[in-house]
């Protein structure tokens, strides 16, 4: 197979264009009543073995749980109910075995002389699905939901932990009889009297393994079915006309796809990894297997739902390709126990027999040994009495410390990311993911002024660079961001703060709102220049304004997390023009720019401090209250590992932001992806503390009895602003569907 022999580098997408291309060519989805015909499925499956897929899993093929899961969403995606599942997990199952009749079942297997059905039975999760009792060599019994066994001719099936059972369904005591679900044909019940089978040690094998990795093939199956339909669902947005327009031009529809992407992107990520870390032999594919399981079945069936919408009347035609997808979809998120059975591994992973906390990611040798070094320079400088005083400060006054950040300043690590052309270390993505999650683990407070020193290192003059890096990167100055207005939050084009040249300076009136970085030496003010320009956006340009200005009237306000953001009035300010950003009438630029590079992280910085919390909740919800806790209860176990699989997911997103920094800046609508799905799923995890927790979780810091020092609620009430600052989720969403999806503004 063409796809297999290329290198690892190139084998997953030769793979899948080979395959798409095969299926476009020999199969067309006709509606699965129709597609699932016994001899229309035979057929196709031994054109797809002509092409080496049959082999893929097998000791002696090339080939892993990478390629299988590719295979599985090509079939997926093309509707095509070929028995790859049957034959991966035969191949997965016995293909080290030294079983007379498995060598044999193997050898026409992958030479299309003969297909295999597979089944759980007693080791599926769904009791419904039966199981198989062996006296003297011979089974008795019914099992169900068995894919394809119309056109097989053996069934592999599970006895137990240690062993399977080969069943030749052209043998005495067999019976097939197809069965209708979700109302679409393909499964069947197998119905055993007296039937004579060959007894197959599982030798090695792990079989509670191997039944994680057919449901990782089956979530795979789901995702390319649910993909295929969301890319149909993107192009009718485009074309179907409602009220004059494009439907893709609603707000609600871009709203809707945005947040499909989201979901398919995470899948998609999630089941990679796992099959990566599979494939190179590491234990932790188990996991994320699981967390790919458990977010899919209440992801991927939403997307379902959420396409669906998006046709209309449409979409539920049978002769639409849509159902055949919906269906899929459903059939393949709930067989061996989807996402339920998922949750259940993960919370016994995480909240039993002392627990395993979220597993730290690879970030490459760089990243691990600056990871170990930022480590053990929070154990020498940020422990003990230091933090102790930090720590007992109201969260007011936590939000920055002007010791801890000149202590930073000394590393040169405000600069990690810099080029060395401006004081910085030139560090990779892998190692600015590296300090920031390091940071948070040591609940170290902010520092720096970065989306402004972006603007500086993109926009400034040699002299501005000179005049505020350094001491940005020293951790003696902090930036403010002088953006919103009364009139101009998330339109920020509309903003009235003008800027009027005398001679050498410039003078600047009006009003900021929101400004949170108030106390900062600097404030990075965005004014009109212009007030008659078209469109109003290229009448903007940028200053650097030092907060000890004259005519600067500062007004603090508490914020709902307990924080502090400022209005601040700008009367008759005067400031030299060399503080002039970027050229008159250039603000747009510089202020899209910086933000654009630094919403490639902002959505990682936010699921680390999720991750965070996350593993302090783990704690509580383990420790021991009288002879029970909080672990033993059945909700909380299923809410925690939903939780756990969706962090998986966001920092699975922030990883991939990483890899395509390393590129260049990551594209704006996938720092968008990363953004809106972490800052939301901060919010999910605050509103599931206080549900796990209970009153104690509400309790505000510096009350007593309040747990963390009311850690909790107070991140559920800052999570509101991650979810509107730095433009807000719905600005995002409508960023996503026009820049990602195509989408007409």
């Amino acid at each position: 197979m063409a796809a297999i022999e290329a290198s690892n580098d190139d084998v997953a997408g030769v793979l899948r264009d080979s395959l798409r291309g095969f299926l476009e060519e020999h199969w067309r989805p006709l509606g699965l009543t129709a597609s699932s015909l016994p001899e229309e499925v035979s057929a196709i499956w031994r054109k797809l073995v002509g092409l080496g897929v049959a082999a893929l899993g097998a000791e002696s093929g090339e080939g892993g749980l990478a390629e299988i899961l590719i295979v599985m969403a090509e079939l997926g995606r093309a509707g095509c109910p070929a028995p790859m599942w049957s034959a991966a997990l035969a191949n997965l199952a016995i293909s080290g075995s030294q079983v007379d009749v498995a060598v044999d079942l193997l050898d026409r297997l992958q030479s299309a002389k003969a297909t295999v059905a597979f089944s759980f039975g007693a080791l599926d999760p769904d009791a419904g699905t039966g199981a198989v009792e062996v006296a003297d060599l011979k089974a008795k019994g019914t099992l169900r939901f068995v894919e394809a066994a119309g056109g097989a001719t053996h069934l592999l099936v599970v006895l137990d932990q240690a062993q399977l059972a080969l069943i030749n369904l052209d043998g005495p005591g067999v019976e097939c009889v197809a069965t209708r679900a979700m109302g679409a044909w393909g499964l069947y019940e197998v119905r055993l009297n007296e039937a004579p089978l060959t007894r197959i040690p599982a030798g090695t094998v792990d079989l509670d393994h191997l039944r994680i990795k057919g449901r990782a093939m089956l979530t795979a199956r789901a995702h390319g079915a649910a993909r295929r339909a969301f890319e149909l669902a993107v192009d009718y947005a485009k074309e179907r006309h409602q009220f004059g327009q494009p439907i893709g031009r609603f707000q609600a529809i871009q709203h809707k796809l945005a947040d499909c992407l989201i979901a398919l992107e995470g899948v998609r990520l999630i089941l990679d990894h796992a099959a990566r870390l599979h494939d190179g032999g590491e234990g932790g594919w188990r996991y994320f297997a699981d967390c790919a399981s458990a977010f899919s079945g209440h992801a991927l069936r939403q997307v379902s739902l959420e396409i669906q919408h998006t046709f209309g009347a449409i979409g539920y035609a049978e002769e639409h390709e849509a159902p055949i997808h919906f269906k899929r979809v459903h059939l393949d998120t709930v067989a061996l126990g989807g996402a339920s059975d998922a949750k259940s591994g993960l919370a016994a992973r995480l909240l039993d027999a002392g627990g395993v906390g979220l597993p730290q990611y690879d970030l490459g040798s760089a990243g691990n040994a600056f990871r170990d070094q930022i480590r053990l320079w929070l154990e020498q400088n940020w422990t003990g009495d230091t933090k102790q005083a930090f720590d007992a400060r109201p969260f007011a006054k936590r939000e920055f410390d002007a010791g801890f950040a000149r202590d930073i300043g000394e590393t040169g690590w405000i600069g990690l990311g810099w080029p060395k052309q401006f004081g910085g270390q030139a560090r990779s993505p892998l190692e600015q993911i590296a300090f920031m999650e390091t940071m948070e683990r040591g609940e170290a407070p902010r520092i720096g002024a970065a989306i402004q020193a972006n603007a500086l290192m993109m926009f400034g003059t040699a002299a501005q660079q000179q005049k505020y890096l350094p001491e940005i990167l020293r951790g003696e100055a902090m930036h403010g961001m002088g953006y919103s207005e009364p009139q101009a939050g998330s339109d920020l084009a509309a903003l009235r703060t003008s800027a009027a040249r005398d001679g050498d300076h410039w003078v600047i009136n009006g009003q900021k709102i929101w400004t949170t970085t108030w106390w900062g030496k600097y404030m990075f003010l965005a004014a009109r220049t212009d007030k008659d320009a078209k469109p109003p956006h290229a009448g903007i340009s940028m200053f650097i304004v030092p907060m000890d200005s004259p005519g600067i009237t500062v007004r603090p306000s508490a914020t709902m997390y307990d924080g502090t953001f400022a209005n601040i009035f700008y009367d008759n300010v005067r400031i030299p023009s060399e503080n002039l950003v970027g050229g008159v009438n250039g603000g747009w630029k510089v202020l899209t720019g910086a933000l654009a590079f630094e919403r490639g992280l902002v959505g990682g910085g936010i699921v680390l401090k999720v991750a965070h919390a996350f593993e302090q909740l783990r704690l509580h919800v383990m420790a021991k209250q009288g002879d029970r806790s909080l672990a033993d209860d059945p909700i909380i176990r299923d809410r925690m590992a939903t939780l756990a699989s969706e962090i998986e997911i966001g920092r699975l997103l922030m990883m991939h932001c990483a890899e395509l920094a390393d590129d260049g800046v990551t594209p704006p609508e996938y720092g968008a992806i990363s953004k809106v799905f972490s800052g939301e799923l901060m919010e999910r995890f605050g509103e599931a503390a206080l549900d796990i927790l209970g009153m104690r979780a509400a309790l505000s810091e510096q009350m007593p009895g309040a747990i963390d020092n009311g850690r909790f609620e107070q991140n559920l009430r800052h999570s509101l602003m991650w979810v509107i600052s730095i433009g807000t989720n719905e600005i995002q969403r409508s960023l996503i569907a026009q820049r990602a999806l195509g989408m007409p503004r």
